[in-house]
């Protein structure tokens, strides 16, 4: 769809995203990034990943700069469900879990959603916190770990510095800490019904650019 600009990485391969939205897809964004695409014309913009520590991030006053223009601008998953909740009163559009756990304050830090991933393929090479943290949430109320166990294992995760994280990381650095029986329910778990959720609020936000796009074709 012309005029309708994301910027996307690891969340979810581009080929994927295609399925759900037509549009120009473009790396994580960089500061900059979104002024750049304002002044090019865009109309749509759906901001999921964004560089974190590796250069500067997207700044709130761009994000602004295109909301003033007349933009619709989503954000999710990422980079955008952080900028999300913190410009949703300025008409910022925020999409899916994760950004209403920042909004509401449940998560706070960039490390959250942080990980290190294929400068070329975009291809995650760690697991984000929040993914982690989900899986663990949904073992404890599937019954397969208890609340204790979810605490260590959460803790566990969070002392790993983003790089690193890992299942395979975690589950050695559990072992002794927590219940054989539990670990091994858990790494079942993992290896049978784990959930992305980072790219399940992607997939989200595409239907949400598609369903705006839509809505704009009728007036």
């Amino acid at each position: 769809m012309q005029g309708v600009i994301v910027f996307l990485g690891p969340s979810l391969e581009v080929e994927t995203a295609k399925k759900f939205l037509d549009a120009k897809y473009l790396p994580p964004a960089r500061r900059g990034d979104i002024t750049k695409a304002v002044n090019n014309d865009a109309k749509i913009i759906g901001l999921i990943d964004g560089v974190f520590f590796q250069s500067s991030a997207v700044a709130h006053r761009e994000i602004l700069y295109g909301l003033e223009k007349g933009l619709s601008i989503v954000g999710a998953s990422s980079m955008g469900a952080l900028r999300a909740a913190e410009l949703y009163p300025f008409g910022m559009i925020g999409i899916g879990k994760i950004y209403e756990l920042y909004k509401m304050g449940k998560i706070v830090s960039d490390d959250e959603v942080a990980l290190i991933f294929d400068p070329l393929t975009y291809k995650p090479l760690s697991e984000p916190l929040i993914n982690i943290r989900y899986n663990i949430y949904l073992a404890e109320k599937e019954g397969i770990i208890d609340k204790k166990t979810g605490e260590v294992l959460l803790n566990l995760s969070k002392g790993l510095y983003y790089p690193k994280r890992s299942y395979e990381v975690i589950f050695k650095v559990a072992e002794g800490k927590i219940e054989e029986e539990m670990l091994k329910g858990f790494k079942n778990f993992i290896e049978t019904k784990k959930r992305d959720l980072k790219m399940e609020d992607t997939i989200i936000a595409l239907k949400k650019i598609r369903d705006i796009c839509d809505s704009n074709r009728d007036l």
